[in-house]
């Protein structure tokens, strides 16, 4: 190390700054990234006082020293799906925006890996992280006792002490389901997602409490576990379309899981809605594309991911602020793939 540097290159923060011009840490972040939307006043402070504090600008150096690096970490199970690519992209554009970089890992559902790469993460040259659709939440009580900023996305946590953004996945399944029920359909098959992900055993009970409420009992045969994913959607259609009585509708948890189905459909020689009406949950954009287009649930995706980027910066820079829970709202999206029977 060099001796002759001064001690105050190696401490000074962004924190620091921002107590000693009394502005917001978000403010002084997007200043000194030369982000354009800030006062000229307010970047001339902030631009002074870090010039008299001796600030570094370098991000190994600013979290060496304890500061921050302006990277926000991003744990997603895949890319090949519509769903994490409309979640992913309000992310970076949110963040973007405040001008943080985005560092992206892929899980690929295995838990092992989910674990290491979230322990890393919270070790690294990060500020907070983003975990979209989490397997395993065990090591959230590390991230709390190490004060470490992070939000759930579509994912809850039981303890309470995280922050979480979400959509009205039980309404979402009430509605889809009850739309169905109105169409004239009374057995009505439910293709779940992976049920150790909170979104998918909302959705079972949304659908549950529909048959509930119109009287219609509960089929265990007409419901199939699935995993969200387009295969297993194949796979859990083809057993109810097996069955003796067969559905005469089926809820896909998620689009993904739809498109399975609706392939599986076609290979027996059926019309969609002609002979089987089906409906998804999502909206991704590849929904309104596919033959005969999609009916389905539409989740607010884009704007889950800036509002969990929005929590994350707020909890980075009043750590002391209590856990948020934000429940956006989902809508039924009707299009062509379902009709009344009789």
């Amino acid at each position: 190390m060099n001796k002759s540097m001064p001690r105050k290159y190696r401490q000074v923060t962004i924190m620091d700054i921002a107590r000693e011009t009394g502005v917001s840490y978000s403010t002084v972040s997007r200043v000194l990234s030369g982000f354009e939307f800030v006062k000229d006043e307010t970047r001339q402070r902030v631009l002074e006082a870090a010039r008299r504090l001796g600030y570094v600008a370098h991000a190994g150096a600013r979290s060496l020293a304890g500061g921050k690096a302006n990277i926000i970490g991003l744990l997603v199970p895949g890319l090949d799906n519509g769903y994490i690519g409309e979640v992913a992209r309000g992310i970076d554009e949110e963040l973007a925006r405040a001008s943080y970089d985005l560092m992206l890992y892929t899980t690929h559902r295995q838990r092992g890996k989910e674990s290491v790469y979230v322990r890393s993460i919270a070790n690294g040259l990060t500020d907070g992280l983003i975990l979209v659709v989490p397997l395993v939440t065990d090591y959230l009580r590390e991230l709390q006792v190490q004060r470490f900023p992070y939000v759930l996305v579509d994912q809850s946590d039981p303890s309470g002490q995280s922050n979480v953004v979400d959509a009205t996945n039980w309404q979402g399944a009430y509605e889809a389901t009850e739309y169905l029920i109105k169409l004239g359909h009374r057995r009505i098959g439910l293709i779940t997602g992976m049920m150790q992900i909170a979104s998918a055993q909302e959705r079972l009970e949304g659908y549950r409490a529909a048959l509930t409420s119109y009287n219609i009992g509960f089929d265990p045969e007409l419901v199939v576990q699935g995993d969200f994913w387009e295969p297993t959607g194949y796979q859990a259609a083809s057993i109810l379309l097996d069955l003796e009585h067969p559905p005469t509708a089926i809820f896909a948890s998620n689009d993904l899981s739809a498109f399975g189905a609706m392939e599986a459909i076609r290979e027996r020689g059926l019309r969609i809605p002609a002979d089987i009406s089906i409906i998804g949950f999502d909206d991704i954009p590849q929904a309104s594309l596919v033959y005969p287009k999609l009916t389905t649930v539409r989740q607010p995706l884009d704007e889950m991911g800036r509002v969990a980027v929005r929590m994350l910066l707020d909890l980075i820079e009043d750590p002391d602020q209590p856990a948020r829970h934000v429940t956006l709202a989902t809508q039924l999206i009707v299009r062509d793939s379902c009709q009344a029977i009789g």
